[in-house]
């Protein structure tokens, strides 16, 4: 059985990871962007960023753990863990799971984001 104590645990022992507040809630980033949130821990959730798939996968190996968070934001992949349903290990590797995705994503803006800024060549006159 887990608490939000032991998902700020293991949130804040990922590499880069850091505890920060969004609409009043402690979420947990790494390079700025969120992957994981305690927002809906008075209902005795955590709350997961992961991509559909991801979130389909968690739920069908363990629908008593998991579940999708209500609306839209649950079809983009945002999904409940059930704290007091949760071993650590599955805890962790949920959490181990939204971080890599952020950092991954995290690299791919990064990359594309240079590309977009790299400055202009302007052609060099020759006499």
């Amino acid at each position: 059985m887990m608490k939000a104590s032991d998902f700020r645990r293991i949130a804040l022992s990922l590499e880069g990871a850091e505890e920060s507040s969004h609409m009043g809630a402690p979420d947990f980033r790494v390079g700025g962007r969120i992957f994981a949130t305690l927002a809906s821990q008075k209902q005795g959730y955590g709350n997961l960023m992961l991509t559909p798939e991801q979130q389909a996968d968690f739920v069908g190996e363990a629908p008593e753990v998991f579940l999708p968070v209500p609306g839209g934001w649950g079809r983009m992949g945002a999904t409940h863990i059930r704290l007091a349903q949760a071993s650590e290990e599955v805890l962790t590797g949920a959490l181990q799971t939204a971080w890599k995705l952020r950092v991954e994503k995290n690299k791919k803006s990064k990359t594309n984001g240079a590309k977009k800024k790299a400055p202009k060549k302007t052609a060099q006159r020759r006499d």
